[in-house]
């Protein structure tokens, strides 16, 4: 045996060793964190070939003014007061429907999540409201609410409501039955059990559902504010067309856009704040 043992010894000490090369790996297909402010690239190469093509001829005036010149049509309404004036008109409409659809989506999401008798009864509401369109329910609102201020708040109301309810609802059906057998385990009351497992649960969904609502909210605007208004980047609009100014109603859509795009990075900002948790856990 120690014969055998020696013979083994001395083989592994024959045997030239061989120090293993560090495992390279491939750059090419690594993921990189985006640019700061790429989220802007496309939006602004659009606008220079579309200047392009306005200066080129390829793209007539009377089908769509270019961008310089919407940059002047901006500049002239800003400089009488007339671009302040509708743009907070219709920041007024857009944000208070955002708020009531935001709060009144939250809560029926917590009812419906967080209780049977809330699956039972407001969920396949929901679904309903889901599968039919909001802007075809503008004829009913308006029998019910008239052409004001109010049918629009509704409107806009009624469609953001939909996104942030189901993607909060996901939320909070997804969360991990552990966490809540642990928060009975350790004898959390239910309101300490909504503000430490529920709500933090829940925020993942919720975040994804406000910028989904962010972009419903202003498309529900541009229609809403055709509909007999007398204030607002959509009345702008709507009067440019009857007297051929295009570069008023490229103003107005380039206001949309800019006022949408500028939402949605607010909402990432905020998420990534709230979320940012998850760079700590590696998720």
């Amino acid at each position: 045996m120690a014969f055998q043992h020696n013979l083994d010894a001395l083989a592994l000490n024959d045997v030239p060793r061989v120090d293993a090369a560090p495992v390279q790996r491939p750059r090419l297909f690594t993921p990189s964190r985006p640019l700061r402010g790429a989220i802007v690239v496309g939006p602004i190469a659009v606008l220079l070939l579309w200047q392009m093509a306005s200066m080129t001829g390829l793209l007539p005036e009377r089908l769509l003014a270019a961008p310089s010149k919407a940059v002047t049509s901006v500049i002239d309404l800003a400089a009488d007061g007339t671009l302040l004036r509708h743009l907070l008109a219709s920041a007024q409409r857009a944000y208070t429907g955002l708020l009531l659809g935001v709060v009144l989506g939250v809560v029926l999401a917590l009812a419906s999540g967080l209780t049977r008798i809330g699956e039972a009864s407001i969920d396949g509401l929901i679904q309903v409201k889901r599968a039919v369109p909001t802007l075809a329910l503008i004829p009913l609102a308006i029998l019910w609410l008239g052409i004001g201020e109010t049918m629009k708040i509704a409107i806009i109301t009624a469609a953001v409501l939909v996104p942030v309810y189901i993607n909060t609802h996901a939320s909070l059906r997804g969360i991990d039955l552990r966490y809540i057998e642990l928060a009975r385990t350790v004898g959390l009351t239910y309101p300490e059990f909504l503000r430490r497992v529920a709500l933090p649960g829940a925020l993942p969904g919720f975040f994804t559902g406000l910028r989904l609502a962010v972009t419903t909210c202003w498309t529900s605007l541009v229609v809403l504010e055709q509909i007999a208004t007398s204030e607002g980047i959509g009345y702008l609009m709507n009067r440019a067309r009857d007297y051929g100014q295009t570069e008023i109603i490229v103003v107005g859509l380039l206001i949309y856009a800019t006022l949408g795009l500028t939402s949605d990075i607010v909402v990432r900002l905020w998420e990534r704040h709230a979320l940012s948790y998850r760079k700590v856990l590696g998720t």
